[in-house]
């Protein structure tokens, strides 16, 4: 790990955070996959690793400095930053963009797994017995988790912090949607929609040097549900890091295989031909959320049919592998200027 870094390294850095934030926003995307394929995964568990007693020790001791370089903290800090920014930006932009041009957003991310099974299976040399078998057992529970059908909603806070602990994990295993597990669990709408709208207008008021909201039960309630997920989602980023970190130094391959296999089941996520299921009630009618947007219950995929939208798809599917490609050149080209 570098204590250094150039300053284009450090802007990089933050963009892979907009990246990786944007990623775990979309359900069916993994930040880990960007972490992966941009050639800092290992490190940022690692970094994550270092979270621990000693970190603990140093920080209540009040040595900062060596706090923040025990725990790589400035590699840390600016990718976080970028996942913040991209949080409340570049992810809304996603949303705005997954309604409007749907199909040709699935079939970029969909060409971007098919780029990250690639640039991981390329130089992947330790096929046996062991890693074949954890090759199919990642690809099966890949999809049967894309297959399950979701719960309901549910704010119980010990649920919400459980949530939050599970939800991280699409940013330490790649291939596997912390998103996309809180659509499963009944709460994407609740911790990623809810929530983070009741912070925004919470800043928006403050700002104003409007605090009428501390008597807005709602919003009150909300801010816990979203102070909760976040404490829940901080323990396991750092948990998963702790056992990925042993995991990868013992069982290195077993892992990779594995991490392919998630990889390769979760593209029924993002099949990019699918037609969204949404939520009803015994009337029929659909259930909206605060937003008043339907509430997803799960996607029915399909063939296309070879027309002009189709070939369009198609190219973006490319352009998807692409962004990878390049990805993986940036990586490898970062990683020999180091050496």
């Amino acid at each position: 790990m570098q204590s250094s870094r150039p300053l284009k390294d450090r802007i990089f850095l933050v963009i892979k955070g907009l990246a990786m934030g944007a990623a775990n926003k979309v359900p069916g995307v993994s930040g880990g996959v960007v972490a992966f394929v941009a050639g800092f995964y290992e490190e940022f568990i690692y970094s994550l690793q270092r979270v621990n007693k000693t970190a603990f020790k140093l920080l209540f001791n009040g040595r900062i400095k060596s706090f923040y370089r025990y725990t790589n903290g400035k590699f840390l800090s600016l990718l976080f930053l970028g996942m913040i920014v991209s949080y409340f930006s570049v992810s809304k932009l996603l949303d705005y963009l997954i309604i409007q041009y749907e199909l040709y957003v699935w079939s970029t991310f969909f060409g971007m797994i098919l780029g990250s099974i690639y640039y991981i299976s390329k130089d992947f040399k330790e096929w046996n017995k062991t890693t074949l078998t954890a090759l199919i057992l990642g690809t099966i529970a890949g999809i049967s988790v894309s297959f399950l059908d979701p719960a309901t909603e549910n704010d119980n806070l010990l649920f919400v912090f459980f949530c939050g602990i599970i939800s991280v994990s699409g940013m330490t295993l790649p291939g596997f949607s912390g998103s996309f597990i809180l659509i499963l669990l009944g709460n994407y709408v609740l911790l990623l929609v809810d929530s983070v709208n009741a912070l925004n207008d919470t800043i928006i008021d403050m700002l104003k040097g409007n605090f009428e909201f501390v008597h807005n039960t709602y919003r009150i309630k909300m801010l816990k549900v979203l102070g909760v997920f976040t404490l829940g989602s901080v323990t396991g980023l750092v948990t998963f890091s702790h056992i990925l970190s042993y995991i990868l130094k013992n069982y290195k391959f077993i892992t990779l295989a594995t991490i392919m296999g998630f990889i390769i089941g979760s593209l029924g996520v993002v099949w990019p031909w699918k037609e969204t299921i949404y939520k009803t009630d015994s009337e029929g009618l659909h259930i909206l959320d605060s937003t008043g947007k339907q509430i997803v219950a799960n996607y029915q995929r399909y063939l296309p049919e070879m027309n002009a939208q189709t070939y369009i798809a198609i190219a973006y599917i490319a352009l998807g592998i692409l962004i990878v490609l390049g990805l993986e050149w940036y990586g490898k080209r970062t990683r020999q200027i180091k050496v």
